[in-house]
């Protein structure tokens, strides 16, 4: 990371505003995702979470194949503000991330550790997370600005079938990013004092 841990968390910020730019090679963008599939923590080391890098052509389809969902939903009067955000904001980007977590994964560990096997899906969830998080942040770092969508469960199905997903595979979120072409307006921070609670 050029910039400290607090740095790089602080600007990382929801932008919507991207280009189909990159700052960084394709290689070195696969190393950002390799890193935190390595080193991101998980509940028991489960390593459950699973990524999908869709670049160019594919990141395109992948809006394609969203927009396309939306408009067979979307009242036919508010899809034109739809369209413009699909288009404007997460299409016009240079890649997107996919974040899955392994079912299966998840599903060993209940039967392995029964005692805790209400937490784990939601252990998986806090790993998936916790992934989502360090990427957004080192994509910020290298120059990217990105935003986290969650269009799971309309585009489930689609993925699957297009990029041949695995079915045990659960779809959380995907990011989509690119080069700013505009900062984030200001961010509002609420008080903190109701937030944190410190004893001693």
């Amino acid at each position: 990371m050029s910039k400290s841990f607090k740095e790089a968390l602080k600007n990382r910020r929801s932008c919507y505003a991207i280009t189909d730019k990159s700052p960084i090679t394709d290689e070195q963008i696969k190393e950002i995702l390799s890193f935190a599939l390595l080193h991101v923590p998980s509940a028991f080391n489960s390593q459950s979470t699973r990524l999908v890098l869709l670049l160019g052509a594919q990141h395109k389809k992948l809006w394609e194949t969203a927009l396309k969902i939306l408009k067979g939903i979307t009242p036919q009067a508010s899809f034109a503000k739809t369209e413009q955000k699909i288009n404007g904001c997460f299409a016009c980007g240079y890649g997107t991330v996919l974040f899955f977590e392994d079912t299966a994964s998840v599903k060993a560990l209940q039967d392995k550790f029964p005692t805790y096997k209400d937490n784990f899906p939601v252990w998986s969830e806090h790993t998936n997370a916790m992934h989502q998080l360090a990427i957004w942040t080192m994509l910020e770092d290298e120059g990217f600005g990105a935003t986290l969508q969650h269009y799971n469960p309309l585009i489930d199905e689609e993925v699957r079938k297009i990029w041949n997903i695995d079915a045990g595979w659960k779809l959380r979120a995907q990011m989509p990013f690119g080069v700013k072409s505009a900062e984030p307006d200001p961010k509002q921070f609420g008080p903190l004092e109701p937030r944190l609670k410190i004893f001693k």
